[in-house]
């Protein structure tokens, strides 16, 4: 094992050079995480409550809300010792070898590329209220074809527009929260409270483990940051502070608006809906309030953060699986303009959009494919959760010398918390939702059947130490 000179921190990579470029702070990178996010906080979350109820919810949140933490605690080491654009990809790379990355990058692929398509059409839903007279699916496909262009044009300004937007959101949720003080209360907040009855019974805990995906759709793809590590300056020093201040703004933001949305009223009636903030302020405020407008509109940065943050890190996502002879180098292109993975920002559009036109018509398990396609999303990271805690746990003990300027906190006790709870999360998932987990299995056995096919494609891609061990990165 042997050491490698460290790049200069602030040294940008020259344009025309094959490389990404590093820009980004941590400032950046925070706006990166928690924008990623931020659109759990307004939509989605609020079915966990038709599932398990209010209290059985809250559950369920607090124990997806501790593998969150502990995992990204953990992760942050991962994320530190190897800046890598394909995050969970080149640890478990790393770690396991190409079998390991091939299940942690595709993984990750699904969960990237599945969930763009729900929020875009989530934006197309909100603006078609505004404008009825258009087709919300266009709106849908004007979102991709805005930012794919925008991550097209460069990281630098694709990241302060993330940031910008993520800042909106953030404050409008804290407005939310001021707005239905006054309107508050516990016993509102506990009223059948548990699924089934008023108290734990058997049906309740069946709800609690039932309502897990909505809980995890709060804090879904924070990892996604990680997709940026190239492009950040001084990585191990950015990226702890990006992600442990990431994780706890998202935990106070998600705990806050389920609290204070459940006790203005009677929660039931915002169970089975997508906008559960704005009626809930509606409960307290009246139709015509000018604090509901705002929330309205403003509400949009949310699922764009979201959107845009998504975008940035499924397309690195492709590049770097592209790079390392994954998929076919030709999605490992980039501009030559601009140093950014065209290819890849346009591979998964195309996908998106083929799956936002398909929704009507692609029936699976019952339900259409758009309220199907964040299950599979979730399923993804699930499956990419655990295999990125094993092998933290592998290069722990394979490269203990590899330099580690961030280590896991209370390790081994936090990425094993983080690690069990994952197993919980996956098995309630493939309980309540068997026929999903299926079409997963198939999915990911098909890019197996291409992974084998492959093997002459890897070894022609260029040699990248951050994927071997035996290098000290």
């Amino acid at each position: 094992m042997h050491s490698t000179a460290v790049t200069p921190a602030a040294a940008a990579v020259p344009a025309g050079t094959g490389h990404l470029k590093k820009v980004l702070g941590p400032v950046q990178l925070w706006g990166i995480a928690v924008g990623l996010v931020i659109s759990g906080e307004y939509f989605g979350w609020s079915y966990g409550w038709n599932t398990a109820g209010t209290l059985g919810f809250l559950v369920a949140t607090v124990l997806v809300a501790t593998m969150y933490t502990t995992f990204i605690f953990s992760f942050t080491e991962l994320s530190t010792a190897i800046p890598h654009a394909g995050g969970p990809f080149a640890y478990a790379r790393r770690a396991f070898g190409p079998t390991g990355g091939f299940v942690a990058g595709f993984a990750t692929l699904i969960e990237f590329v599945f969930a763009p398509p729900a929020i875009a059409l989530a934006i197309g839903a909100y603006l078609n209220v505004q404008f009825p007279g258009i087709n919300p699916k266009w709106f849908a496909l004007g979102a991709y074809v805005i930012f794919i262009a925008l991550n097209w044009i460069g990281i630098g300004i694709a990241a302060a527009f993330e940031l910008f937007v993520t800042v909106l959101a953030i404050f409008e949720l804290l407005v939310f929260m001021g707005v239905v003080t006054p309107g508050w209360s516990m016993a509102n907040f506990v009223a059948n409270g548990w699924a089934g009855g008023s108290v734990l019974n058997g049906a309740a805990i069946s709800g609690i483990f039932a309502s897990i995906p909505f809980a995890i759709w709060f804090f879904l793809a924070i990892e996604g940051a990680a997709m940026a590590a190239e492009e950040a300056r001084d990585p191990h020093r950015t990226i702890p502070i990006a992600y442990t201040t990431g994780i706890v703004t998202l935990v106070v933001l998600a705990f806050g608006v389920m609290i204070f949305a459940g006790g203005v009223g009677d929660w039931r009636k915002l169970a089975n809906i997508n906008d559960p903030l704005p009626q809930a302020m509606k409960a307290v405020v009246g139709d015509n309030s000018g604090w509901l407008h705002m929330l309205v509109w403003i509400g949009l940065f949310g699922l764009i953060a979201s959107f845009h943050g998504i975008i940035m890190g499924y397309s690195r996502q492709i590049f770097a699986l592209a790079r390392a002879g994954y998929l076919p180098r030709y999605f490992a292109g980039l501009s030559p303009r601009f140093d950014t993975p065209h290819r890849a920002l346009l591979a998964g559009g195309v996908i998106g959009v083929v799956a936002i036109f398909s929704d009507e018509w692609v029936q699976f398990g019952g339900q259409t494919l758009t309220a199907n396609i964040v299950t599979m999303a979730v399923l993804g990271a699930i499956v990419m959760y655990l295999i990125s805690m094993a092998a933290l746990f592998r290069l722990r003990k394979s490269e203990p010398d590899l330099l580690r300027t961030y280590r896991a906190p209370f390790y081994p006790v936090f990425p094993a918390i983080a690690l069990g709870l994952g197993v919980v999360c996956l098995g309630a998932m493939v309980w309540f939702n068997a026929m999903l987990t299926l079409l997963f299995l198939v999915l990911m056995a098909a890019a197996y059947g291409y992974f084998l096919l492959t093997s002459a494609q890897r070894k022609a891609a260029a040699p990248d130490e951050m994927l071997s061990s035996g290098t000290i990165v």
